[in-house]
């Protein structure tokens, strides 16, 4: 395969994505942008991410033929999501380099060792306890009271895989709802907001962070980003500190999201950790109308071994999402001022399902 002397991919090479869902396709969209070609890998055939690549293979991510096939025909592989097989990160890594690294996959999806990872660092979370059983519910209960939130440990996103459980609630309805897979049961934070940061780390170390970002969420699924977040000067290079603290822990190349809660201590504010997405996040869709570059070019530079760019604001910025029905309006964002429309190819659509987003810059 072809590369340059120094390790980086020249324009021509081939990318490799796990996954097709809409966050691959504007990968490779990024990519194609500065001369880059992407081989997407997927078991859905009605994946969004196809219609924008030359090459696709519909397989499922156990199939190690398909696998190896695709491996050949690509420079560097990377994955779009965090729930990518663990064992297939692991089985394509043997044969071509895939970023970020896929140990970074057995910390990320697992809540508990994620949890874990970023107290050692001692950054602080919310309080957690492990859950594997229900009496072991109902001590972590006891511990940190309610009310809390009961997580599966693995494969959860949007609000899935959660229950929350209200004061005077009974701990045995929320592990039945759960399915009694092993959880970690988290404090409920009584935060004021909830921000992100996402940063880019390249394969030399050098690292490039976005402005913090203002998260609302509806029924568990982000709705509104907006940029910069209101909060002082200080919190914010805080909270950028924490996530580059987080990439470099990891040795991380690509772009990683850490999602934090803004809480008030006394008369002063904090951030806690909340959860870390290994990859480009809904949260940093702003930056493709909204910065000089956008995180889907970022991760395509650290992963091909280019220099990072370094991202500058184009004004204030607010990202919304359209959810399920939302996207059948679309017609109504196409006269708005200012407004850039993004629809991701996902035909009829389905409640809850991020269909497509729109973001609006304000020039300063």
């Amino acid at each position: 395969m072809i590369k340059r002397d120094n390790g980086s991919l020249p324009p021509g090479a081939t990318i490799g994505i796990l996954g097709g869902g809409q966050l691959a396709r504007m990968l490779a969209q990024a990519a194609s942008r500065i001369g880059l070609n992407c081989h997407v890998y997927a078991p859905e055939a009605d994946s969004c991410a196809f219609e924008v690549v030359k090459r696709a293979t519909i397989a499922p991510y156990e199939d190690q033929d398909a696998l190896a096939r695709f491996a050949n025909e690509c420079d560097v592989i990377t994955y779009e999501f965090e729930n990518v097989p663990a064992q297939t990160a692991s089985f394509l890594s043997q044969r071509k380099l895939v970023l970020p690294d896929p140990r970074v996959l057995a910390t990320t999806q697992d809540r508990l060792i994620e949890k874990e990872f970023v107290e050692q660092l001692d950054i602080a979370t919310a309080p957690y306890a492990p859950v594997a059983d229900a009496p072991q519910l109902f001590e972590a209960v006891r511990r940190i009271g309610l009310p809390a939130i009961l997580k599966t440990r693995r494969f959860g996103y949007d609000g899935k895989g959660q229950f929350k459980i209200d004061a005077g609630g009974d701990p045995a309805v929320g592990w039945r709802a759960i399915g009694g897979a092993p959880c970690i049961l988290e404090g409920f934070v009584p935060f004021e907001r909830e921000v992100s940061v996402v940063v880019a780390r390249g394969r030399d170390g050098s690292l490039q962070s976005f402005d913090v970002t203002e998260n609302e969420h509806r029924d568990h699924i982000l709705k509104v980003s907006r940029v910069p977040a209101g909060i002082p000067d200080q919190v914010a290079a805080e909270a950028v500190r924490i996530a580059e603290t987080i990439a470099t822990a990891f040795d991380y190349v690509g772009v990683l999201a850490v999602e934090m809660f803004v809480v008030r201590d006394g008369t002063a504010q904090r951030v806690l950790v909340n959860e870390i997405a290994p990859r480009v996040h809904n949260s940093g869709h702003w930056t493709i109308d909204g910065c000089s570059v956008s995180q889907f070019e970022q991760h395509i530079r650290a992963i091909a071994g280019w220099p990072l760019a370094v991202p500058v604001r184009l004004g204030r910025v607010e990202m919304v999402n359209l959810i399920g029905a939302e996207a059948a309006d679309y017609g109504r964002w196409l006269t708005v001022p200012g407004a850039s429309l993004h629809l991701y190819g996902k035909g009829e659509p389905v409640p809850g399902r991020k269909m497509g987003h729109v973001t609006r810059v304000q020039v300063d």
